[in-house]
C-alpha cells in the first residue's frame, strides 16, 4: 500500500504527455513485437560533410585494446565487445554506446568499433534507447565530419537510427532527455539534409529551451553538472548552424542568447577555481569542466551574460574568509525531479582559498540501490533531519513522491531567513533556517514550529580532521557526533569522511568561525 501512496503522489506531479506517451509507446511496442514488425537498421542515404570549429574533448574514457573506462570502471573485451555488458549497471552500459571516446585524437580502431557496433546493432539492447542514439549521433557525425571520412554503411546505419529516434521522442521522461533528443536531431538534420529531423528539432529547441532555462540562466533540473552538459550540447549546435549554410540561420540568435545566460549561470554559482558546487546529482568527471566551456565560448565569440541568482533559488555568499552556494528553494521542475535530491536549505562552504570545507555527500550511482536512496536522502545533506524521515519522498532511483516546499523567504545583506513545509504532512511540523553572515563567521539558526527529534548534519570534506571541526564550530552546550561517513565526489567512488550531526528539539544555534 505505502508503494502504492508513493506512486500516486508521484504521479500527480506529472504532465499529461507524459503519461500519455508512456502509455502510448508501451501499448504500441507490445503491438509491433506481436505481429513481428521491427525497425530497418540501414537507411539510403546522402550526407554532407560539416564545417565545425574545434569542439572539447571528452577525457573521461578511453578504450586502448578494447579496454574500456567509464565512471571509474574499466572492463576489457578480450575478443568482441558485448555492447549489452550489464554487470557495472545500465549507466555504464549507456556511456559504452555514446561513443565519446570518438572526441580524442584520431585512431583507426574508432572506426574499427564503429563498424563493430552496426555489426551488432539488431542485437544491441540499451544502445537503442533514443537517449543514447542522441549522443552517439552527434559524436558520429563529428567524428566523420573532422576526419572527412565518408562510408556509406556508417550513414545509412546512422540514419536510421536518427528515424528509430524521431519515431521514439522521449516526452513520457521531457527534461534534459527531451532537449538531447533535440540537439541531435538539428546534427541528424544538418547532415543528412532532412527537413523533418530539421522541423522537429526547431519546435522542440524553441519550446523546450524557453522552458528548460530559468531566468537567471539556470537549467531547470537545478543539476550544476546537467547544466554543464546541456550548455556543452548547446555550444555544439551553435558551432553547427554557425558554421554550416543549409538553413536560414533564424535559429542562431535564440541559441546564443540562451548559451549567454547559461555561461552566466555557471559563472555566478562556480566557485573561485570554477569547479561547481555537488548539488543534486552532480560529480565531478561527468561534464566538460567550466574552463572548457568558457574557452570554447571563446571560440565561438559567444559573451556572457552575468544576471543575479533568482529564480533557480540558489544563492552565493562571498567574503574574504569564505564562499558558500545555498538551496533555498524547491527541488526543481515538478514533473522531472529524477535529479534531484531531498536537500531543502542545504550548502555547501569553502573557506580562504576554496578550500571545500563542507560539502554534499556527492553522488556514486545511478542504480535503483540503497546507496542511491541513501545520497538523496536528507540525512546526506547539510541541512535538518526530522523524525528520521526526509523532507521529501525520494524513492525508486529517480523519483520523488510529495516534496518540501519553500514557503518563506527573506533576503537581505548579510542574511538569508527560509521556511519550507516539507515535514508539514508527516509530523505538522514547519522548518525555518536563517544563515547570518559575517566576514569570518557565520550564524546558522534552525526553528521548528513543535518539539521533535531533529538533527542538523554538517558534512566534511575527507582533509578535514576531527579537532578543525571542533575549532571552527562552538559545540558547548550540544548534544553532538562526530561520526563516519562516504564521500562521493565521483561516480564509484566512496572517500572516508566526517559528519557532525548536532541533535535537537525545537530550536538550534551554530556558529561556524572561519
Amino acid at each position: 500500500m505505502n508503494k502504492l501512496l508513493l506512486l500516486a503522489h508521484t504521479i500527480k506531479f506529472l504532465k499529461p504527455i507524459q503519461i500519455y506517451s508512456r502509455l502510448y509507446y508501451v501499448t504500441r511496442n507490445k503491438f509491433r513485437k506481436t505481429v513481428g514488425i521491427s525497425y530497418p537498421y540501414s537507411k539510403a542515404s546522402v550526407t554532407v560533410l560539416l564545417n565545425l570549429q574545434k569542439s572539447i574533448h571528452i577525457n573521461d574514457c578511453s578504450f586502448p585494446d578494447n579496454e574500456f573506462k567509464f565512471l571509474n570502471l574499466s572492463k576489457k573485451f578480450h575478443n568482441n565487445i558485448a555492447w549489452n555488458y550489464s554487470q557495472y549497471g545500465k549507466l555504464w552500459t549507456y556511456n559504452l554506446s555514446y561513443f565519446d571516446f570518438l572526441t580524442q585524437n584520431y585512431d583507426a580502431k574508432q572506426l574499427e568499433i564503429i563498424n563493430d557496433f552496426i555489426a551488432n546493432i539488431e542485437d544491441i539492447k540499451d544502445g537503442m534507447e533514443p537517449f543514447p542514439i542522441s549522443l552517439r549521433g552527434i559524436n558520429w557525425i563529428k567524428f566523420l565530419s573532422y576526419h572527412n571520412i565518408r562510408e556509406q554503411e556508417i550513414d545509412d546505419a546512422l540514419y536510421a537510427q536518427y528515424y528509430i529516434l524521431l519515431d521514439n521522442i522521449e516526452y513520457h521522461l521531457l527534461g534534459n532527455h527531451l532537449l538531447e533528443n533535440a540537439f541531435s536531431l538539428l546534427y541528424g538534420a544538418y547532415y543528412f539534409q532532412d527537413d523533418l529531423l530539421y522541423e522537429k528539432s526547431k519546435k522542440i529547441l524553441y519550446s523546450e529551451l524557453n522552458e528548460q532555462i530559468l531566468g537567471d540562466g539556470a537549467h531547470f533540473e537545478l543539476s550544476p553538472m546537467y547544466h554543464q552538459i546541456m550548455l556543452f550540447r548547446l555550444l555544439d549546435c551553435i558551432n553547427l548552424v554557425k558554421n554550416n549554410n543549409w538553413k536560414d540561420q533564424d535559429i542562431l540568435e535564440f541559441l546564443i542568447a540562451k548559451a549567454e545566460l547559461m555561461l552566466g549561470w555557471l559563472k555566478a554559482i562556480a566557485y573561485q577555481d570554477d569547479s561547481i558546487p555537488l548539488l543534486n546529482d552532480s560529480a565531478n568527471g561527468i561534464s566538460p569542466t567550466s574552463k572548457e566551456l568558457y574557452a570554447y565560448a571563446q571560440r565561438l565569440n559567444i559573451s556572457t551574460k552575468i544576471l543575479a541568482l533568482n529564480e533557480s533559488a540558489y544563492r552565493k555568499v562571498l567574503t574574504n574568509h569564505y564562499e558558500m552556494v545555498i538551496d533555498v528553494g524547491h527541488i526543481g521542475a515538478d514533473y522531472i525531479p529524477g535529479h534531484a535530491h531531498s536537500d531543502t536549505f542545504s550548502f555547501e562552504l569553502r573557506r580562504g582559498n576554496a578550500e571545500a570545507f563542507i560539502v554534499d555527500t556527492g553522488l556514486s550511482t545511478y542504480e535503483p540501490n540503497e546507496r542511491r536512496t541513501v545520497e538523496r536522502s536528507t540525512a546526506s545533506h547539510n541541512t535538518v533531519e526530522i523524525n528520521g524521515k526526509s523532507q521529501s519522498e525520494v524513492w525508486g532511483g529517480f523519483r520523488v513522491a510529495n516534496r518540501a516546499q519553500v514557503t518563506y523567504l527573506k533576503e537581505s545583506v548579510n542574511s538569508i531567513e527560509a521556511t519550507h513545509d516539507g515535514y508539514k504532512k508527516s509530523s505538522n511540523i514547519l522548518h525555518t533556517r536563517k544563515w547570518t553572515f559575517e566576514e569570518n563567521k557565520i550564524i546558522i539558526e534552525d526553528s521548528l514550529t513543535q518539539e521533535a527529534d531533529a538533527v542538523a548534519r554538517f558534512h566534511f570534506h575527507p582533509n578535514i580532521t576531527e579537532s578543525e571541526i571542533h575549532n571552527s564550530f562552538n559545540l558547548e552546550g550540544h548534544t553532538f557526533n562526530i561520526i563516519h561517513y562516504n564521500y562521493s565526489p565521483e561516480f564509484n567512488t566512496q572517500i572516508d569522511a566526517y559528519v557532525l550531526e548536532i541533535k535537537f528539539s525545537k530550536s538550534l544555534k551554530v556558529e561556524i568561525g572561519l
